[in-house]
Parts: structure tokens; sequence; C-alpha cells
């Protein structure tokens, strides 16, 4: 197929660490044309690494016909603003998670890219990584009986005061910035949705975001734990408890792209290692995403998904004020 023209808006660290050579690569997707506040930025940047075109504002990019869709990395305050301005331009539009700051903001989100007719999917590479795929197959497979609880941990150290994260007008803290995938993870391998919360969340005193996040999600006959940390040493880890077995994922979130994925399952017949050939998920996602673009199709993970997640946040922000289990919203 034809090479689907992405422009990207802004030139954050992720997107040069991540997502930026595996791209070059890619047999589906182009990196026509970057966009930073700063032309020179941009202007080196696309020098370096061979891309065609860049702009000194976001709303240059987003005027140039050329462009079929847009990467949108920045910060999580922008994205509705951006999200819109790009359907308006008619754009198709893929947000880096979480794709906003809260379930209303989201939800017109959606209906604002759906009104235009335009595809918007949050990035949430995790599900793309064939050793997610797999973990998914076994749950379901019922080899680990009935799924009685799954923990996650995830942590990193950022104590940067410039860092968008440890910005709370920017939409920082560690709930919305890494908390979204234990929330989503949980959901995604149950295949239901909570139906309370609970959370604790501990604020540091300079910045004023929460750094230390502790919640507990019902899922009625299952529940799912999970602890997000930004000023802790970094590490992360997901377990599933079933009646009939438990399974491990070393490093769920992002494993390096020449690293094998690797699960780790024991049930009463035993224990096994289950190695997931190395894969670069950033570049599955552009490609599942490109070819939605290019073929017209329904995305199937879909912007349902997307709110469902926002909608169980929110309840967990508002469990943290009240200190109380708090519904989520149907």
């Amino acid at each position: 197929m034809e090479k689907v023209k992405i422009g990207v808006l802004g030139i954050s660290n992720h997107f040069i660490k991540r997502v930026l050579f595996p791209l070059k690569k890619s047999k589906k997707v182009e990196i026509y044309a970057v966009a930073s506040r700063s032309a020179e930025k941009a202007k080196g940047l696309a020098k370096k690494h061979g891309i065609k075109k860049w702009y000194g504002s976001y709303e240059a990019l987003l005027d140039d016909e050329d462009i079929e869709a847009v990467y949108i990395p920045l910060p999580n305050h922008l994205h509705a603003e951006y999200v819109k301005k790009a359907a308006d331009a008619k754009k198709h539009i893929l947000c880096e998670k979480p794709i906003t700051l809260k379930y209303e903001e989201a939800k017109e989100m959606v209906e604002y890219a759906r009104d235009r007719e335009v595809l918007l999917m949050e990035a949430f590479m995790y599900k793309f990584h064939p050793q997610w795929i797999r973990t998914k197959e076994i749950v379901d497979s019922q080899e680990l009986g009935k799924i009685q609880t799954i923990h996650c941990y995830f942590s990193y150290d950022n104590e940067d005061p410039n860092n968008f994260r440890n910005v709370p007008e920017f939409g920082g803290g560690v709930l919305l910035d890494i908390g979204v995938y234990a929330v989503s993870s949980a959901r995604f391998l149950l295949g239901s949705e909570p139906k309370r919360v609970l959370c604790l969340l501990q604020k540091d005193e300079k910045f004023n975001v929460d750094t230390l996040v502790s919640g507990i999600l019902d899922f009625g006959e299952s529940r799912s734990l999970f602890t997000v940390a930004g000023q802790a040493f970094p590490k992360q880890g997901v377990s599933v408890y079933g009646t009939g077995g438990t399974l491990s994922l070393e490093i769920p979130f992002n494993p390096y792209p020449d690293v094998s994925g690797h699960l780790n399952v024991r049930t009463s017949i035993g224990q096994r290692d289950v190695h997931i050939g190395s894969v670069d998920h950033y570049l599955l996602e552009f490609e599942y995403f490109a070819q939605a673009v290019r073929e017209g199709i329904s995305l199937s993970y879909s912007n349902e998904d997307t709110l469902s997640n926002m909608k169980v946040i929110d309840a967990l922000f508002k469990s943290a004020k009240s200190g109380k289990w708090e519904e989520v919203v149907k």
C-alpha cells in the first residue's frame, strides 16, 4: 500500500527515543513533516533524519494538504486543543495517552472527530505487542482458571521541574501518565469494566503533582491492584493470579525492541517460560493505524475503550479526594 504521510506535532523526547527510528523502517508510514514552536529545532531534526518538511508552528503543519494524519505527543493539557484543530483540518489523529485529562473532555473530542469523519486513536502501544496478545489468549483460554486478581507495579524516577509530568497545569502526575496503563491493561485482560474503585494518592510538595498512587479496581468476581510511582527506582511488572495458575509479564509496558518478550506461566502441570520474539510495538501501532487510514476501516481499539478508561481514571481521582469507594460511571 502507499505510505500514509504523517505529520508530528511537537518534538518530544518520547518521539525521538521511541518512535522516530522504528518508523524510518516502515513500509506503511512516512514521517512526512515535523512541527515545533521553534522553527530551527524542527528544521534541525528534519535535516538530520531526512524528513521532507518542517514547520515553526503546529497550525502551519495542519495547513499542509499533503499530510493525511498527525501524531500528537504533546503535553497532556494540549491534546484536546490539537485533536480538534487536526479534525478541523481533516487529518486522521493518533494521540498519545492519556487522550485528555478527564472523561467529559475525552467524550467531546471523540464526538468532534467523529462528526468530521476522521479517525481518532489513543496511542496505547502495549496492546500491539505479541506478549500481551499471548497473555490475553492464555487468560481467555482459562488455563489459569478463574482470574481472581491482577497486580501491576510501574515506576520511574523523574524530579525534573521542567518536565511536563511535574507541572500540574500541564496535566502532570503519575496517575495520568502511567496509571492509565495499569487501568487499561486490567480492563484489557479481564474484558470487562470495574464497578467501583478505591484510590490513595500522594503528592509531591514541590511540584504539587501525584507521585505515588495505589488503587483497587473492583470488577465483581475479580479485582486489580496497582501502584504507580514517579520518584522511585524504575521498575515494572504485571502478574495475573487465577484459581488454576499464575502468569507474570517481566517488562509489560516498554520492552526494548531488540529484546524478546518474556512471560512466566505456572499451573498444576508445571512452570514454563514463554519467550516472544523481539518486535517494536510502536512500529506495529503506527502501521495498524496507517492500515486503518488507508483502508477506511473501523479501529478495533475503539473510542469507546478510550472513554471507558477515562471513566475509571475520573473515579480514581474522585476516590482519592473522598477517601471512599467510588462508583465508575456507566
